[in-house]
């Protein structure tokens, strides 16, 4: 899985798929992603309602070039916030209709995670890993301003790069001492001088969420920041890695409704049934990432929470990515980027 609009952007090529009756055309990020969601939410929609779940990756680009020429090729688009909201702002999204579900219930969906056009279906999060070996149980920064104190805690470190989705502002920010809850609107100056101190000890700004785990598997780092299900994919594989939870940032993948869909009151029904706690159950137990549905988390071991973003307990410790200024700002902060990391 990848974050933001970097799952937007994923660069596949897709056919158009033929149109029948009783036909659903979804868009995901593909892999595991797909897989999972087939078994737990498309394989079981179509058998309670006989509506057959077409899957197919689409870019960015092409959603809004679809959107322009007003012939949507897609129905439902699963896929990251902060790229949700650019398709909104296009007018893209057509309204959910909360009030006509009935297989679950939207309440049970907290309001951080739902609009008017969009709807979380799993939460992740940006943590900070770290290698065992190196940094023992107990031993590991603690917290970005410890991460920041390359003295205290020495060893090459990766951060996410512009090109993965969104660079990491927010905790340059909170080393800097900012408090997690008053990161947005990030100060866009004090985050760069925060960038520009630890700069030297990183070995890279990763791209993608595969070269991050690579990187930390093969020792090339120590510490990064990193998606959570792609660290535990390959600690649960025997990789000597762990997560600190601390000052972690909580991320929304989404669902949204094409406004010109072809089959709108499909789509509907999908949202509904896709966000019941059984349907939900899929992404946690295979792929490490959190419900929205708060539900089912009651569905879940005791021991799976802990490990889980959006849980009880995880969310004394996170603060959420405010997608809406990425939208607002990301053109600036590419402008700054592309110079700085030249610099």
């Amino acid at each position: 899985m990848a974050a933001g609009a970097t799952i937007l952007a994923t660069p596949s090529i897709w056919p158009r798929p033929a149109r029948a009756a009783g036909q659903l055309v979804v868009r995901n990020p593909g892999g595991a992603w797909d897989e999972t969601q087939r078994r737990y939410v498309y394989e079981p929609f179509t058998k309670e309602t006989g509506i057959e779940v077409v899957v197919v990756a689409s870019t960015m680009t092409k959603m809004l070039a679809m959107v322009k020429s007003g012939n949507a090729e897609l129905d439902v688009v699963d896929g990251g916030l902060d790229g949700l909201v650019t398709l909104n702002r296009e007018g893209a999204l057509a309204p959910i209709d909360y009030a006509a579900w009935k297989y679950a219930d939207p309440k049970d969906v907290p309001a951080e995670y739902k609009t008017s056009t969009t709807l979380g279906l799993a939460l992740y999060a940006t943590v900070l890993g770290y290698n065992k070996e190196v940094f023992p149980e107990g031993k590991q920064p603690k917290s970005w301003a410890e991460f920041w104190d390359a003295a205290k805690f020495p060893g090459p470190r990766m951060l996410e790069d512009m090109a993965a989705s969104t660079p990491n502002l927010e905790f340059a920010l909170i080393a800097d001492g900012v408090p997690m809850d008053k990161v947005f609107p990030i100060d866009l100056d004090r985050a760069f001088k925060s960038l520009s101190r630890i700069k030297a000890h990183i070995r890279k700004f990763w791209d993608t969420g595969a070269l991050s785990a690579q990187m930390l598997a093969d020792k090339d780092v120590v510490l990064g920041s990193i998606w959570n299900g792609r660290l535990q994919a390959i600690a649960d594989k025997g990789a000597p890695l762990a997560i600190e939870w601390n000052q972690h940032m909580l991320q929304v993948q989404a669902y949204g409704i094409f406004k010109d869909a072809k089959n709108p009151k499909a789509a509907q029904l999908f949202l509904d049934y896709a966000m019941t706690p059984k349907a939900q159950l899929g992404l946690p137990k295979e792929l490490n990432y959190g419900p929205t549905n708060r539900k089912t988390f009651d569905l879940l071991p005791a021991e799976a929470l802990a490990r889980l973003p959006g849980s009880p307990e995880q969310m004394k410790r996170c603060f959420i990515q405010d997608v809406n200024w990425w939208d607002e700002n990301r053109a600036r902060v590419n402008s700054i980027w592309s110079k700085w990391i030249l610099s």
